[in-house]
């Protein structure tokens, strides 16, 4: 199925694959995404879109398997602070619904924050757009298309380090 993500990159002659899944609305979490496709976690990247307050908005861009860090995110914004936009907001401000979120093609192109793990991969996974389909490509790939978004377009460190844990 041809997506607005995939359009998107296709007018840019980036490749790409793309790969589909049986969704379950009750689980859309980036690592059930991951398992159904076949990828690692980590390489399965989701999109949230973001707030710093009215008229204030980024997407941050980080790996299935980590959370995000608001305080990082707001900072490399230049956001006094950062947190998700609701549910009900993401729809009219990307024309997507929550598990198929992409920068591609979205309504508006907001400024686009990955976490620098990104480049690790060989290939990585991210929404084409809707849910049950992913785009499959390189991170150089990713980042050039999210460059031609004509908006700020980051690379660092995006997540919450988890607890470590003393036995």
């Amino acid at each position: 199925m041809k997506t607005n993500g995939a359009r998107f990159l296709e007018g840019l002659n980036i490749p790409f694959e793309l790969r589909e899944y049986d969704v379950d609305p009750d689980d859309l979490s980036a690592t059930t995404v991951a398992r159904k496709i076949g990828m690692p976690a980590e390489q399965v990247f989701k999109t949230l879109l973001t707030t710093g307050g009215p008229g204030a908005f980024v997407f941050a861009v980080i790996p299935g398997n980590a959370e995000l860090d608001f305080k990082k995110l707001a900072r490399a914004a230049g956001l006094r602070k950062a947190e998700m936009v609701s549910l009900k907001d993401v729809q009219p401000l990307t024309g997507y619904i929550r598990g198929g979120v992409t920068i591609f093609g979205a309504k508006k192109a907001f400024p686009v924050f990955v976490d620098e793990t990104v480049i690790l991969f060989d290939r990585i996974s991210v929404s084409a757009g809707t849910r049950g389909t992913q785009l499959i490509l390189s991170p150089n790939d990713y980042l050039r298309a999210a460059a031609a978004l004509d908006v700020p377009v980051q690379t660092l460190d995006l997540t919450r380090t988890a607890p470590e844990v003393h036995s």
